[in-house]
């Protein structure tokens, strides 16, 4: 069975102090510790991670296209079909 053990010095000493001599009740004093310092180092991950994210997308902004329609065209074909040539071509597509 895995041991569970604290791992932030501020929640070592806030239970050190905290300790009784009475077992069953520094098991359960441990146990909430334990617990509340599970939840701290998820907040504190979270935010961590939602400032690195928020500061790479404002250092890397990407413009984003303009929505525009593709453009549709049409020629009549001189093959033996005789059938119109179609293309569909996105706007940014520059002709040359």
């Amino acid at each position: 069975m895995e041991q569970r053990k604290l791992r932030l010095n501020e929640f070592k000493e806030l239970y050190k102090a905290l300790k009784t001599k009475v077992v069953w009740l520094d098991y359960l004093l441990f146990s909430f510790v334990y617990w509340l310092e599970e939840k701290v180092i998820n907040v504190r991950v979270k935010n961590e991670v939602d400032e690195a994210i928020e500061e790479y997308e404002t250092l890397h902004e990407v413009p984003m296209p303009d929505m525009v329609s593709p453009v549709y065209t049409e020629k009549h074909s001189e093959t033996s079909v005789n059938l119109p040539e179609m293309r569909l071509t996105a706007p940014w597509v520059v002709k040359k």
